[in-house]
């Protein structure tokens, strides 16, 4: 029964409720101590071993996709948004030529290429960056995962839950959870480098459709300026000027979930859902 609950983003196939909350939990106390607010019981949303895949003897782990495992449409076309933000962001990755938007031969070798120069991107292995291409894609494009997903994070929230705060993937996960019920008592949605307001890729395929308001009271909308996730910065285009948008600075880990969570502002309003009765 917590009065928080967390929603988790892509690439957490191999993590579990209990290792994110040591990590999520503290971070939300930070960010509340930062405007003097004490964190509640807080209760973690977890889906990601719905995209792990089933063990094997001796084949334990993620695939080993390559740039050949990228499929047309959907991310391919992901694929070139994210080099797109990140040739915006990142002077070290070259833009995207006319040439190559039109799909030539090679352009998602390309795109894996230049996004591995990116501060963004370049820690992480091609294989990595596939399989979290891919669980974006399979949580759209799968209606049982979708579902599945879906269904824990409504299991989670209970009556006394006021506050929910979700990252990446899962911020999509979350919006309709709460976008599909109309009996919940959430009063406040936090998104952290969500990829929400995507035109085309993840808005219009939402669902419910149509930037329906999550049925809480506040919505706060949090990015940072190089989270490439975060594609649209300011979710008020899609979903109406009730959204409170802000920008942080994360430095080097723009994406990273506990430091946007340690940030005042997130602070702030996470606190103003825990006020408000």
């Amino acid at each position: 029964m917590s009065e928080i609950v967390c929603v988790h983003g892509v690439g957490k196939q191999l993590a579990g409720e209990q290792v994110l909350h040591t990590q999520w939990a503290p971070a939300i106390a930070d960010g509340l101590t930062r405007v003097g607010a004490t964190a509640p019981h807080v209760t973690m949303a977890f889906y990601g071993d719905l995209f792990r895949p089933v063990g094997e003897v001796l084949a334990v782990g993620d695939p080993l996709f390559t740039s050949e495992d990228v499929e047309s449409g959907w991310e391919h076309d992901m694929l070139l948004a994210w080099w797109r933000e990140a040739a915006v962001v990142d002077s070290r990755v070259a833009p995207p030529d006319s040439d190559t938007l039109a799909r030539v031969p090679g352009s998602v070798q390309t795109a894996l290429r230049q996004l591995s120069r990116s501060k963004f991107f370049g820690g992480m292995a091609l294989r990595a960056l596939v399989f979290d291409l891919k669980q974006v894609s399979r949580y759209l494009l799968d209606p049982a995962l979708r579902s599945a997903a879906r269904d824990r994070v409504g299991r989670a929230i209970t009556d006394d839950t006021r506050v929910v705060v979700a990252h990446s993937l899962g911020s999509v996960v979350a919006y309709e959870a709460l976008a599909a019920s109309s009996g919940h008592g959430v009063h406040t949605l936090v998104t952290i480098g969500s990829p929400l307001g995507i035109s085309n890729l993840i808005f219009e395929r939402l669902d419910p459709s149509g930037g329906l308001w999550p049925g809480t009271e506040s919505w706060t909308n949090i990015a940072d300026h190089g989270d490439i996730v975060a594609l649209e910065k300011d979710l008020r285009p899609r979903f109406g000027p009730r959204v409170m948008n802000a920008i942080v600075h994360n430095g080097s880990h723009a994406h990273d979930a506990t430091a946007y969570l340690t940030d005042k502002l997130t602070g702030t309003a996470i606190a103003g859902g825990l006020r408000a009765r």
